[in-house]
Order: C-alpha cells, then structure tokens, then sequence
C-alpha cells in the first residue's frame, strides 16, 4: 500500500515558493518555502526537488522535509561544502519570490505504532527527527511512548539543540548528545536492554554511518523488520 500511495506522491509536483535561507553552522544552510494550503505529509518523509530557474545537469535531488505538517512553511536543512554543487549552488541563489519544483512527499520514514523508539541520528541527519518531534509537539499529545534520541557529530556541533531541549523538557522524548560511536553503542545497547523485541529503530545520516549501525543492531538480534533507514547521500 505504502508503494502506491509513493508512486502517486511521486507524480504530484507543485512549484514553491522560497522563502529565506540562511546559515545553521559554517557548512549547514537551512532553505525554507511557504507551504501550498493543500499540502500535508507524514513526519519524517522526504521530497524530490527540482531546480527550475536554470537548467542543471542532475537538477532533481531528495531532501528529507525538517518541518513538521504543523508548521507552515516547508524547510530542508543540508551541507554545503566549499565547493558546492550545481544544485547547491543554485539553491543559494534562490531569491523571496522565486520558486523550485517538489514532487511527494514519499518515504515510511514515520512513526506508524505505539512500541518505545529509538531514533539514532549522525549530523544532518537529524532533520526528520526534528519534523516528527514537532509534530508530537505541535499536536501537544500526551504521547505515552517511549521515544530516546541518540544524535552523534564528531565535531560536537548538533543542529537544532535548543529545539530538542525544549522539546525534550515538556514531552517523553530522552534526547543524548555525542560524539563517538562507543558513545552510540553503549546508549543503543541501554536501549536494547531496556525494551527487548519490543523496541523500534531508526536511523538516519551518511550512507556509511546507517550501514553501519543496522548492521550492529543485527548482530544484537534486532529483526531487520524493527528498523527503518533514511540514507543521506552527498550531492
């Protein structure tokens, strides 16, 4: 079911208007458009945009949505490098008015029960994590659901902080901060322990670093079925 409903998504495109951008980190830019009255999606799904103002050589690229459906805006939060590419370029070029093309949102990348959940999050990809917290927020449930957040960066540098504090502080969300995969295993172990068969699990970052940790979650027994995936691929 959620394949047809992706493949619908998928040929619904609209164009949307940008918004403002500006700089999260020295690397991390955020890009938000005024949302369409019309449209909705599921935490945590991700859109295919298109650059439309000039022609680019692969001008179509996904890009999780970091807002909540609460919020009214839509906003996608990446990197930037030094040496950007064409379409990073072209999203910096973007001016209040100006419009690209999305098409979705798709993706199961979503809360769909009630077992404790484990969001495990390497750098940027945190953003789905702050879309599905803001809509628990935003809906102001008394979501009785265990949901812990293990957001690692290397360099210490976490995007969002003070919103997941905050967060963190009025619902039953557990969010910890590190910066090594040592750090990772024992708070995923803790989890384990804590929840058994019972538990969900989802990661999101780096292709590698998502590799990466559903591989350890199997060799801790977790049933492939209990883990859902959001690799972040750098273009």
């Amino acid at each position: 079911m959620g394949f047809f409903k992706d493949a619908i998504a998928v040929f619904k495109k609209r164009d949307i208007q940008f918004m403002e951008s500006y700089q999260e980190t020295e690397d991390v830019y955020t890009f938000k458009f005024r949302k369409p009255t019309d449209l909705t999606w599921d935490a945590g799904q991700h859109g295919l945009f298109q650059i439309t103002h000039k022609k680019i050589k692969n001008g179509t690229r996904p890009f999780t949505i970091a807002s909540a459906p609460a919020e009214n805006f839509i906003q996608i939060t990446t990197r930037v490098t030094e040496q950007p590419s064409d379409f990073k370029k072209s999203l910096l070029e973007l001016e209040d008015g100006m419009t690209i093309r999305m098409s979705g949102p798709v993706g199961s990348f979503y809360l769909d029960e009630s077992s404790p959940t484990l969001f495990i999050a390497g750098g940027v990809g945190v953003t789905p994590y702050r879309s599905i917290l803001k809509q628990i927020e935003a809906e102001g449930s008394s979501n009785s659901k265990q949901i812990k957040l293990l957001y690692m960066d290397s360099g210490g540098i976490y995007l969002f902080k003070d919103e997941l504090d905050k967060m963190a502080e009025n619902y039953p969300i557990d969010v910890t901060y590190l910066d090594s995969k040592d750090g990772l295993h024992r708070g995923i172990s803790e989890f384990i322990n804590e929840n058994q068969d019972n538990g969900r699990y989802f990661i999101a970052g780096p292709k590698s670093m998502v590799d990466a940790v559903s591989s350890h979650l199997q060799e801790e027994n977790i049933p492939k079925r209990n883990i859902k995936k959001d690799a972040f691929f750098g273009y």
